[in-house]
């Protein structure tokens, strides 16, 4: 029984020693997390606004690509010139 009480008490002194050890690395890792959560916290708005923007923008992209995609390319179409034949004698204009 004595050997488990001796075993124990080296895990506990073990357990306690890398809390002792680890603590101040932890807390700095934590407040660093805490001072740019804190820095950061005014641009959360921004960074949303500048997300609904960048959906918005995609959308309209995609819908001009999507309604251009539909419509005929802008060709110059050639009608051609109507062929008016002989002039009758009856409507040629005199000077």
């Amino acid at each position: 029984m004595a050997v488990f009480w001796g075993v124990l008490g080296a895990g506990v002194a073990a357990v306690a020693a890398c809390a002792v050890c680890c603590a101040g690395p932890i807390l700095a890792v934590l407040g660093s997390v805490g001072a740019a959560s804190a820095i950061g916290a005014p641009w959360v708005p921004a960074l949303a606004v500048l997300a609904v923007a960048a959906v918005a923008g995609i959308l309209v992209v995609r819908r001009r690509r999507r309604s251009a995609a539909c419509r005929t390319p802008p060709v110059r179409v050639d009608l051609g010139m109507p062929s008016l034949g002989q002039p009758d004698e009856d409507n040629t204009p005199t000077d």
